[in-house]
């Protein structure tokens, strides 16, 4: 899962992009782009599919494509944006993930007491897919990654999604063994913890770019 380290390639490596680094590439943006469109529609699909099929797994998986999509468009502003408007991007990512964090550990409360359990099929096949998106950003993203650390950063954390959405179709898969809610429950708590955490961090990393430096002593 990608949550420890989606705050390391939105602040760290910016400042190591020269001309001569891969990182400005034609061939390296096309790609970033590729990858932030199919991260940014995997947490549409997964959210729904979550929605659909009651999975809370889903939804918490969610936040790792939301998180990434962030995290690309980040990269893609490296050469262009200021540091402040990268920050603003980094805490309202951290937001967002806070908030899917939040929203799918209350809702596994209410349903470790009421819920029925998720369609383990549709929770599957979407995992399933899921880890397909990644597996293929990550392979796009293989010949980069012995750039700067911005960019080693960005293909380590498409590889660790993979476990994510592992742990997703182990889910499903429990979930249709034994016809419990369970599963999908004790995957979702585990990924909105991390996802709070990491939350928590980058906000607190985004803040302190954004707060004023003291003027030097005199």
């Amino acid at each position: 899962m990608s949550h420890a380290c989606n705050h390391d390639h939105g602040h760290h490596g910016h400042h190591h992009h020269h001309d001569h680094s891969p990182g400005n590439s034609p061939a390296y943006r096309r790609v970033l782009w590729v990858a932030l469109v199919l991260n940014g529609a995997m947490a549409v699909v997964e959210l729904a599919a979550g929605w659909q099929a009651g999975s809370l797994a889903l939804w918490a998986d969610s936040a790792d494509f939301i998180a990434d999509a962030a995290n690309y468009a980040v990269s893609l502003m490296v050469l262009t944006a200021s540091l402040a408007l990268r920050a603003r991007v980094a805490w309202v990512k951290g937001a967002v993930m806070g908030l899917i964090g939040a929203a799918v550990l209350a809702k596994a409360g209410w349903a470790a007491l009421h819920g029925a359990p998720p369609q383990a099929v549709t929770m599957g096949v979407v995992g399933a897919l899921a880890l397909a998106a990644n597996v293929v950003v990550a392979l796009m993203l293989y010949a980069f990654r012995e750039g700067d650390s911005n960019m080693r950063a960005v293909w380590l954390c498409s590889r660790n999604d993979a476990l994510g959405n592992i742990a997703v179709v182990a889910a499903a898969g429990a979930v249709a063994w034994t016809g419990s809610a369970w599963p999908d429950l004790a995957v979702a708590a585990v990924m909105a913890l991390l996802a709070l955490s990491s939350a928590r961090a980058v906000m607190r990393h985004a803040r302190e770019e954004l707060r004023p430096k003291p003027a030097p002593a005199r």
